[in-house]
Parts: structure tokens; sequence; C-alpha cells
């Protein structure tokens, strides 16, 4: 596990990145693959802390490498799951995710009748500008409907899900392949750019510090 400042952790062994935060009560940001969830507890037993600490998991969107491991998770942990209402459904199962354009369809449609995340109710449905487990909720559509970031104040930290990543060459935004509205998630990015942060934590790449929100506004100035 990697302590990014004190009070966040990253889970090491996972695909898509999980973040655990707070020094008391305990927060998992996303869940990884469906194969996860042993990384996640021995994630938890490394910080000293039991899984019943975890007492809220928030989802930054629905794609599977976010959500493969939270009903192990909810299971393990007891915790209240918070996404973005727009993607309560998906996350119930009672809708599927808005498919990409083009040939990348086919692949998604592919690879959702292969590997399927169990569905979970969530508990705690998010609007742009709710606060939960201590963070606030900045509602970033275009990857899909529901993204969102979540800003840690006290921390200057921000968690965006795959709104922006950190690839080998800097900076970069969202998978085009996977993004259904490519307009609307460089709307996204360039709110996240207005917020104060030092650190973004995205769900696939290294954390991007110091003065992270500088080199997301630098980033953006050419893209």
């Amino acid at each position: 596990m990697m302590e990014v400042t004190k009070g966040i952790h990253r889970v090491d062994g996972v695909n898509g990145n999980c973040y655990i935060v707070g020094d008391g009560d305990l927060t998992l940001i996303d869940t990884g693959m469906p194969n996860n969830g042993d990384a996640i507890l021995k994630c938890i037993k490394g910080m000293g802390r039991e899984p019943h600490d975890v007492k809220t998991i928030i989802i930054t969107h629905s794609h599977i490498d976010h959500i493969g491991s939270l009903s192990a998770m909810k299971e393990a942990t007891g915790a209240k799951v918070a996404v973005h209402r727009s993607e309560a459904g998906i996350l119930s199962g009672k809708e599927q995710m808005p498919m990409p354009k083009g040939a990348m369809a086919m692949v998604v449609k592919m690879m959702g009748a292969v590997m399927r995340a169990p569905p979970v109710q969530p508990d705690v449905l998010l609007d742009d500008g709710s606060e939960v487990a201590g963070l606030l909720v900045i509602h970033t559509p275009g990857h899909t409907p529901g993204s969102i970031a979540l800003l840690d104040k006290a921390r200057r930290a921000v968690f965006v899900g795959d709104t922006l990543r950190v690839g080998k060459d800097g900076v970069e935004g969202p998978p085009e392949r996977f993004t259904l509205d490519p307009e609307l998630a460089k709307k996204s990015m360039q709110r996240i750019a207005s917020l104060d942060f030092g650190i973004m934590l995205s769900g696939h790449g290294e954390p991007l510090m110091p003065r992270a929100d500088e080199k997301v506004r630098e980033f953006l100035k050419t893209n």
C-alpha cells in the first residue's frame, strides 16, 4: 500500500485505483475489478485497522474496474454505499451503462457478457454539492453520466475517477474509447481545474503532486 499523504492510502495490487481515506472512520473510494477484494482487505489490515472500520464506500462511476469488488467489500465491511443518483440503477442491476459510440460499443458489450459485477443496492444517492464522509461531491459527467470527483478540502486532495489521469507524458483526459460524451468530459475537466488542490488522485496512474491544480490547468490550455 502507498500512503499518499496522512490519512490517504492507495491500495496495491488492484486493477483500477482504490483509496482508503480517514484517520477515524474509514472511507473506501472505488473497489477495482471483481477479484480485488482481498487486496483491499490486506491494505486495511496493513493500516492496523479492521474491515468494519470502513463506514462508507463511494463509487466515482460504475465501470467494472471501479465496482467489480463492491459487493464483496460491502459484505466484508457492512459499509454504506454512495453513488451519484444517475447511476444508482446501474449499481442495483436495474439499468445498464449507456454504450460508447462506434466499434467500442461491441467490445464493451462482449466484455459485459463475460465480466459482470454483482448488483448492489446503494444506500446514499449523491448530487452535485453533496457532502459524504467529509468529502465534497462534484458531478463530472462525460466519461459516464454519473461520474463524480471528491474534494478533500482538509488535505487539499481531489479524487477524480477517470475524468483525469496521469500517463507517461503527464496529465491526460479520460480514455476516449470508453467515454460517452468527450465534450461534456472536457467541461468537467475544466470544472475540476477551477478547484484548489495540491494532490490529484485518479482511477488509473500515479498521484499527481505537488501543485496538481496548476498542472491540470496547464494541460487544459493546450487540450
